[in-house]
């Protein structure tokens, strides 16, 4: 095996990173509750993947607006305040060598008034989830059904968040665009039911992403915007598309029209067939030429594999960089990775 490919260095469009390894968005909640900001630990917790050379450090989810949490103690980017935090962040990551992105997160109904000031979730259709919000352990509520007004100021709210990591010191932004959260029930037939220009056929159900990307770019660039996508729901585990191929297609036109460079197609299982004989990142290269992150309970092998053949540019990982602040440390010295354990490692962040 010839590790060497994860710890290369490479030129991401204006990103000069020091290893193809990038650290995955993971939610910690570890932010204030009540003020969405972070404090010291989130500062030294991102600065020791840094310090570890972690090629790109893609943040946990950061909600545009306060209708948009999802679970106790995520931060924002939305207040002077939160900006400020963020800043300690990136410049102490910075100071390592390192590169970090935001994430932008809206659960949209995957919520509960209790977390969002009092105010009901809002999502493309009304339509209640299935399940007990995280954390908080109560179900999800009905959700109110966005009006083209309120699709407008929420496009506005991720413009404005996008210009805050600007603010903040982050090196660009990706958009969270997967697993059931407000974008993605946009995107999909089950829980987009719009009979206007946002709801019908698929490139309908697309126009809500397409134009937060448009926006988001408008902020920080094509070049430092990132678009994270799925065929997975967390709150329909069983869910999947009917044709993946054409799916992926009508995803990968809209990301070219709008202009946007590097993908983060997201799955839980990288080496899982989902048509054809082929895998979700296979499927996405076989229509993108463009930057794509690998993620999916990847290990080293498996990682360097994909990068050798051409089928990923950069290999994500989450959990184990949860268990390892040394993780490309150990990779170079051939130290075991030791093994994700979600009483300590998801409990506490070190």
């Amino acid at each position: 095996m010839d590790k060497n490919e994860l710890l290369n260095p490479i030129r991401i469009l204006n990103w000069s990173l020091k290893t193809k390894v990038v650290m995955a968005p993971m939610t910690r909640s570890f932010a204030n509750n009540h003020t969405g900001t972070v404090g010291e630990d989130i500062v030294n917790y991102y600065r020791r993947r840094a310090k570890d050379c972690i090629g790109l450090i893609i943040t946990e989810g950061i909600i545009p607006s306060l209708r948009g949490k999802g679970t106790f103690g995520v931060p924002g980017l939305y207040t002077n305040a939160q900006i400020d935090s963020w800043r300690r962040v990136t410049e102490a990551v910075h100071a390592e060598g390192g590169k970090i992105v935001a994430q932008l997160w809206h659960v949209g109904r995957l919520t509960h008034h209790e977390l969002t000031g009092g105010i009901p979730p809002q999502a493309p259709s009304i339509l209640k989830a299935d399940g007990l919000v995280h954390r908080l352990r109560k179900p999800y509520e009905v959700p109110e059904e966005m009006s083209l007004d309120d699709i407008k100021k929420v496009i506005q709210e991720y413009a404005l968040a996008a210009r805050n990591a600007v603010k903040a010191g982050f090196d660009g932004v990706e958009i969270h665009g997967a697993h059931g959260y407000l974008i993605d029930q946009f995107n999909s037939e089950v829980t987009n039911k719009r009979t206007d220009e946002f709801g019908g056929d698929i490139f309908n159900r697309l126009l809500f992403m397409k134009e937060v990307l448009k926006a988001v770019i408008s902020e920080v660039g094509k070049d430092k915007t990132i678009i994270r996508f799925s065929e997975i729901k967390d709150d329909i585990p069983s869910y999947r598309w009917a044709n993946p191929e054409e799916n992926i297609k009508a995803f990968i036109q809209v990301f070219s029209e709008v202009g946007i460079q590097i993908l983060h197609p997201s799955t839980n299982n990288f080496t899982g067939k989902i048509a054809n004989g082929m895998t979700f990142h296979e499927l996405v290269r076989k229509y993108w030429d463009g930057i794509i992150i690998g993620v999916g309970n990847l290990n080293v092998e498996t990682a360097s594999e994909a990068i050798k053949k051409g089928t990923i540019d950069l290999a994500a990982f989450g959990r184990p960089l949860l268990a390892n602040p040394d993780f490309v440390h150990k990779i170079k010295e051939g130290i075991p990775i030791k093994p994700y354990e979600a009483a300590t490692d998801l409990k506490y962040l070190n």
